[in-house]
């Protein structure tokens, strides 16, 4: 017997990729709204309360809303918006990056999907400061490049629109939604800096931690060897030698995938945390079927891309 899903927000982009995911899956029913209701909050707390499991695809406020018309004790929630991703009640959606926290996820009612560029920060900082590598005081900076479908319709039609804008530079006065989730999350002792931008290419992330070694660091094999055994039996997660042609591209066209990978550059005095993803992908909608997957008990990569 099927388990009854609802999306809120399955016009949007993440939702619309997220169904993509789903398609020819017989272990989900999907309830659907016709146009006319989908903004419709009545006919919403109906469908929110009869599914087994909800996907939140909305802005945070409206998720927010949505989350509370949930009255009943079975529906579980996946909120794919930032807002509950520091709340307390919800799991934190990102089963590889720490023990236990698949098991949390598990057990979990309300899931909170990850954000994009915390995907890549945390994948890479948060092992490596539980295992002592870093240490926690670290002044810790990320750099972090996105495809603009990240952004939103907004964002998509002002880059499709203004065909000419190559580089975007924001968060520039340092209170970036993010931010509360990487500190919470990374074990660190105090917030990273936190320099978010936007390329004219639709989909893909490349998010780095540069750090200049000191004395009570690991070098750049040990921490490789530990995020190595760290994801050793992950599927959607995986430590790689770094590309031949000593560079890292993100093409307009770059193929929808879920995995995230890790590499690490550097030498003695330098060292490059470097997390490649897609920011629609392990960043957004492919996080929210492995989740999904979890919830529900199922084999976690079903639906996902390589």
């Amino acid at each position: 017997m099927s388990a009854t899903l609802f999306i809120d927000g399955a016009a949007g982009t993440t939702g619309l990729e997220i169904a993509d995911r789903l398609q020819g899956r017989s272990e989900f029913t999907q309830i659907t709204l016709s146009e006319d209701k989908r903004k419709d909050d009545d006919a919403r707390r109906e469908a929110l309360n009869d599914a087994d499991h909800v996907i939140l695809c909305l802005p945070d406020e409206a998720a927010v809303s949505a989350a509370a018309m949930v009255q009943n004790p079975r529906t579980k929630i996946i909120d794919a918006s930032s807002a509950h991703r520091t709340a307390e009640g919800w799991s934190y959606g990102f089963p590889e990056f720490r023990k236990g926290q698949r098991d949390a996820i598990t057990a979990a009612n309300r899931i909170s999907n990850p954000g994009c560029y915390p995907t890549g920060f945390l994948g890479l900082i948060t092992p490596l400061i539980a295992g002592g590598l870093i240490p926690a005081d670290t002044p810790i900076t990320c750099n972090a490049v996105s495809g603009y479908s990240g952004g939103g319709k907004a964002l998509i039609n002002r880059f499709q629109d203004e065909s000419d804008i190559g580089f975007r530079a924001y968060g520039l006065q340092m209170g970036h939604k993010h931010v509360p989730e990487m500190t919470r999350y990374s074990g660190l002792d105090n917030a990273p800096l936190f320099a978010p931008s936007v390329i004219h290419a639709f989909r893909g992330m490349f998010v780095e931690i540069p750090l200049i070694r000191t004395a009570n660091m690991a070098n750049k094999e040990d921490m490789r060897d530990y995020l190595t055994d760290h994801y050793a039996n992950e599927k959607m997660v995986r430590v790689s030698a770094l590309p031949d042609s000593g560079e890292f591209l993100l093409r307009d066209k770059d193929n929808v995938t879920d995995m995230l990978t890790l590499y690490i550059a550097g030498d003695e005095s330098q060292i490059r945390l470097i997390a490649m993803l897609d920011n629609l992908g392990k960043g957004a909608s492919g996080a929210a079927v492995q989740n999904l997957n979890i919830a529900a008990g199922l084999e976690e990569t079903l639906g996902l891309r390589v």
